[in-house]
C-alpha cells in the first residue's frame, strides 16, 4: 500500500498528541494510528509532472482511494473515465461527505457535520441539553469501514468480469446506516426516537459508581442469574436492606418476566405508578456496588453468572489479561525515535493468513526512491529535477 502525500507531507501529520509531546510532522500519533505497514512518497497533484506519474502509478495499481471534491480529479484531467483508459481493471474508491451527486455533493464536511446531517447526533446527550458529537472521529470510521467493504465488493466482481469500477463512499450515508431502526421507526410510526436520560427502567440497568470508577449492570429477565443471586450476594454482606421484604415479591416477579417489563415499558401510566419502588430497590443497589472495586464486583458477579462488567479505561485494556491472551497489541520499533510504541491489533484472527503489521509508518517521502527508480524506472537526475521543481 502507497500513501501519496503533499510535498512537505500528508496535514494528518500535524494533528496532535505527539510522542513526547514534541510537535513535528513525523511524530504524530494520530498519523500513526492510521498509517502503519504502509510506504510513502510525495507527489504534487497540482503540477503537469506529478499527474502524469500518478498515471504511471495507476497502470499499476488495483485499488486507488482517494478523497478529493467530487469534480476535481476530473478538472486535473485524472478522472475515473481517463485513469479506466489507462488500467480498466482499477478500482477507485471515493471518498466525500455527501457522495458524487446529488444537491449537497458540492457540500464542504467533516465528521461533526456528517454525524449532525447522518442523523447520530440527534439521537446522542441527554433530553435536556443540546444533541452531542460522539466521541472519537465516527463519521469518518464508519465511512473507512463501509469503503473498505464496498472495495471488496468491487474486487469480487472484477474477479468476475475483469473489469474496475468507481465505488462512492459518502460519509452522510455511512452514519445513517449507524441508527440502527430509527428509520424504520420513523417509517412505520411518524414519530421521531428521542435522546433519552439514562431510563428510569427497572433497577439493575445501567451504569453505577463504584469504589475505583463504574460498572454496567444489565441484570434483566433471560439475561444470566437474576435479582435472588443480587440479593444472597449483598446479604452475606450485611447489605440488602429491606430487599427480602415479602412487599418486594411482586417486584422480583415483574423484573423476572422479559414481557412484562416490555409491556410496562409501554404503558408510561403502569410504569410511572412504579418509580418510587424502582427508585428504592436501585438506591441500595447503588450503594452495594459503591463499597466495591470494579475487579471486586466482576469477579464476584462472573461467579453468580450475573452480567456486571467494569466501565474500562484504556489503561484497564492495555493491562488486559484477555487482550493479552489474544495478542491484540502490537509492539512496533521506531529506530528513529529509539522507542517501542504499542499499536492497536486487528479485531478478527485469521489462522491460515495471519494479519500483522509489516513496518512502522512511514516518514514523508521514504520510499521515494524505492517507487520512484526501481518500480517506476526515473533516473536520479530526472527526480533530482522533479524535486527542485516541487512535482515529488
Amino acid at each position: 500500500m502507497v500513501k501519496i502525500e503533499r510535498p512537505g507531507g500528508d496535514p494528518l501529520r500535524n494533528i496532535g498528541p505527539f510522542f513526547h509531546d514534541e510537535p513535528d510532522p513525523e511524530k504524530s500519533l494520530y498519523w500513526f494510528q492510521f498509517n502503519t505497514s504502509k510506504r510513502s512518497i510525495t507527489l504534487n497533484l497540482e503540477s503537469a509532472d506529478g499527474r502524469e506519474i500518478l498515471k504511471k502509478l495507476v497502470t499499476r495499481a488495483d485499488v486507488m482511494v482517494e478523497t478529493f471534491p467530487p469534480g476535481h480529479l476530473e478538472q486535473m484531467g485524472l478522472g475515473y473515465g481517463t485513469l479506466r483508459e489507462l488500467n480498466p481493471r482499477l478500482i477507485l474508491t471515493s471518498i466525500t461527505p455527501f457522495g458524487q451527486t446529488g444537491p449537497y455533493q458540492d457540500f464542504k464536511g467533516s465528521d461533526i457535520i456528517a454525524q449532525a446531517m447522518g442523523g447520530l447526533m440527534y439521537l446522542a446527550g441527554f433530553p435536556e441539553d443540546p444533541p452531542l458529537r460522539i466521541y472519537g472521529s465516527q463519521a469518518y470510521y464508519s465511512a473507512s469501514v463501509q469503503a473498505a467493504v464496498g472495495t471488496m465488493i468491487a474486487l469480487y466482481a472484477r474477479e468476475l468480469s475483469g473489469e474496475g469500477q468507481q465505488v462512492d463512499v459518502s460519509l452522510q450515508e455511512a452514519v445513517l446506516i449507524a441508527q440502527e431502526t430509527a428509520m424504520q421507526h420513523y417509517d412505520m410510526k411518524k414519530e421521531l426516537r428521542k435522546r433519552r436520560d439514562r431510563p428510569p427502567v427497572v433497577p439493575g440497568m445501567g451504569g453505577y459508581l463504584c469504589k475505583d470508577g463504574f460498572v454496567f449492570s444489565y441484570v434483566i429477565a433471560g439475561a444470566g442469574a437474576g435479582w435472588d443471586v443480587i440479593i444472597d450476594w449483598m446479604e452475606s454482606e450485611g447489605m440488602a436492606g429491606d430487599l427480602r421484604d415479602p412487599k418486594w415479591d411482586e417486584i422480583w416477579g415483574l423484573v423476572s418476566d422479559l414481557r412484562a417489563l416490555v409491556a410496562l415499558a409501554n404503558d408510561p401510566p403502569s410504569f410511572m405508578a412504579r418509580l418510587e419502588e424502582f427508585a428504592h430497590i436501585d438506591s441500595i443497589y447503588a450503594a452495594f456496588l459503591a463499597s466495591h472495586t470494579k475487579a471486586e464486583i466482576y469477579d464476584a458477579a462472573a461467579e453468580r453468572r450475573l452480567m456486571i462488567v467494569p466501565l474500562q479505561t484504556v489503561q484497564d485494556l492495555v493491562e488486559s489479561p484477555q487482550l493479552a491472551a489474544l495478542g491484540y497489541f502490537v509492539d512496533v520499533e521506531h529506530p528513529e525515535l529509539g522507542a517501542t510504541i504499542k499499536y492497536p491489533g486487528a479485531p478478527y484472527e485469521i489462522h491460515e493468513t495471519p494479519w500483522r503489521i509489516h513496518r512502522r509508518p512511514p516518514i514523508i517521502g521514504e520510499h521515494n526512491f524505492e517507487i520512484y527508480e526501481k518500480e517506476l524506472g526515473f533516473a536520479r537526475g530526472e527526480l533530482a529535477i522533479l524535486k527542485q521543481e516541487g512535482a515529488i
